[in-house]
């Protein structure tokens, strides 16, 4: 039987098992939003902006392993997309996005709501395509899920002409596809491997540093067992908070710009590192110059060949999906000799040293002014620390991956690599919509906030009980914090002078709003909202606009060259 190119994208979605897809209509995409009417198996989420379907689609993704899927149409629809486009492509989450376009006989003449889709997103997206011939798009679509999941995630764009869309063919979808330029890695080099067993086995000062790899691999309990096993310390960066749990005896803490001094100093200072998904970016080692003084024996595992030693030099490259890697590692490990233990006992005893005398993650607390830190560390207490915490970015992401500590993967969903203003709620969106039972919380800054605050909109018609925790100090915070400590206190359009009754505009919204001023207000304010399974609650506590984030590693110095808490 014969469908409409419209039909059959909507039947590709049902053979691909998507649950959901975020969007917002549109004239090149009407014919898919008829036949997304015409069926009840794949679910539809209208947004109110067509950044927060791709964050929404993100969110959703990153918690649960599976692709995530957004529907835009042509223009503007389009390029509202690009900014949640490139979130997932600098984050490596694995999305499928469709966007219509104007008919083929349009397309080059300047037709009304054209853009080149294909050109606009070809330097964010793992892959495009446009689709001028309703016969490829089952195939196509089964390439872009594909592409989307294998190797190292990313978002693929797949667009279709309006007048596409209409035509008809006869829905064949492939069982599979091959791409004959594309065999993404899988199993590591054997003879590496060993080697970097014999590497490990004979570290005097080794270091595992684990990144956002580990996540995407699901490979959080191969990475557990193989610090266990070694006795190793272990630190994650932003993106891998999670992948080895936090109240792991061997878990030094979050490492890079606002991370710990103990992490940081032994990064610096060992002499075997395992890198374990991850790539050594700025925000993680700093001044590459500065990290390369010291003599250090690096492996690193990575499923993209273009990530290992694009930054640092390498001794040992391995390629290949990280779970499968560390699994193999593990069986080269178990039954050869312990490594040298007194020489470890030495290394964990500095570390130690660095722990308690770095002075990080320490602040001053407050009964007269509510301090940012406190607020995150009561929501661990009364979440019990099982919530998924979404976030966007700026002070109250640094304080949120500081004191809310993880202790399974896929709970902490940021934009790390783009760092995206606006991403908190939509994505919170996105995992309450894929864990309905679960606790969510969207920690975020009164700036951050505004960028997708409409949709407050979305989860009023789709009832979804997030609660909001805004960390609001009238500044743009990170911001005003560098202009402190670089630029000579010139708080340059960093200072919030208008802002919105927070409590007001939530309820406007048909939701809960809370205002909390008083440090003894915190702890109670949070109980009752959490308290409110059924409703959205947005927590707004004015905090203390002076506060920092410490430690700091200023940009373009060094981990050593950390700047730690003041006095306190």
């Amino acid at each position: 039987m014969e469908l409409t190119g419209a039909e059959i994208a909507i039947k590709c979605l049902q053979e691909e098992g998507v649950e959901y897809v975020f969007g917002y209509p549109g004239g090149a995409v009407l014919f898919i939003y008829d036949a997304l009417f015409n069926q009840d198996q794949v679910k539809h989420i209208l947004v109110r902006h067509e950044q927060a379907a791709v964050h929404a689609a993100d969110g959703y993704a990153r918690s649960t392993d599976r692709v995530g899927v957004a529907l835009v149409t042509s223009g503007p629809g389009l390029t509202n997309a690009v900014t949640g486009i490139a979130t997932a492509y600098m984050d490596s989450t694995p999305l499928v996005i469709i966007s219509g376009q104007v008919p083929t006989g349009a397309i080059g003449e300047d037709a009304f709501q054209e853009v080149d889709a294909v050109g606009i997103t070809r330097p964010c997206v793992k892959h495009n395509f446009l689709v001028k011939d309703v016969k490829n798009i089952a195939q196509t679509i089964k390439k872009a899920f594909y592409l989307a999941k294998s190797g190292r995630p990313g978002p693929v764009l797949v667009d279709i002409p309006k007048d596409v869309s209409n035509q008809k063919a006869v829905f064949d979808y492939p069982a599979s596809v091959a791409i004959r330029s594309y065999q993404p890695a899988g199993k590591g080099d054997s003879g590496q491997i060993g080697r970097a067993a014999q590497m490990l086995l004979e570290a005097k000062r080794p270091m595992i540093y684990s990144g956002g790899g580990v996540i995407l691999s699901d490979a959080a309990g191969q990475l557990t067992e193989l610090t266990r096993l070694l006795g190793f310390p272990c630190t994650n960066t932003l993106m891998g908070l999670g992948g080895l749990s936090a109240s792991d005896r061997h878990f030094v803490g979050m490492l890079g710009m606002h991370g710990t001094y103990v992490a940081n100093m032994a990064m610096q200072h060992c002499d075997v590192l395992l890198a374990v998904g991850a790539r050594f970016d700025d925000r993680v080692i700093g001044n590459v110059e500065h990290f390369a003084q010291v003599p250090r024996k690096i492996i690193h595992i990575d499923i993209d060949p273009s990530s290992i030693a694009k930054r640092v030099k390498v001794d040992l490259p391995i390629v290949g999906d990280v779970k499968l890697v560390l699994s193999d590692l593990l069986e080269a490990l178990r039954g050869s000799r312990v490594p040298d233990q007194p020489a470890i006992s030495a290394w964990w005893q500095q570390l130690k040293e660095w722990q308690t005398g770095g002075g990080d993650m320490r602040y001053r607390n407050s009964t007269e002014i509510i301090k940012p830190q406190f607020v995150i560390e009561k929501l661990y207490e009364i979440t019990g620390g099982d919530a998924f915490i979404t976030t966007d970015v700026g002070q109250h992401q640094m304080w949120a991956a500081q004191y809310y500590p993880f202790d399974h993967p896929r709970r902490w969903i940021t934009s790390g690599g783009l760092g995206t203003m606006g991403f908190g709620l939509p994505a919170a969106m996105g995992v309450q919509l894929a864990h309905p039972g679960a606790t969510v919380a969207c920690v975020t800054g009164e700036g951050s906030i505004q960028m997708n605050i409409q949709e407050l909109s979305t989860c009023k018609q789709f009832r979804l009980p997030i609660k909001i925790i805004a960390l609001n100090n009238g500044y743009l915070g990170m911001v005003r914090q560098w202009q402190e400590f670089f630029h000579g206190n010139r708080y340059s359009e960093t200072y919030m002078d208008a802002l919105p009754d927070f409590v007001k505009l939530t309820e406007a919204y048909g939701h809960v709003g809370m205002r909390i001023e008083k440090p003894s207000d915190v702890e109670p304010a949070l109980k009752e909202a959490f308290a409110r399974k059924r409703d959205l609650v947005f927590l707004d506590f004015r905090t203390d606009p002076a506060e920092n984030v410490y430690p700091m590693v200023p940009g373009g110095k060094g981990l050593s060259e950390i700047i730690l808490a003041e006095e306190l």
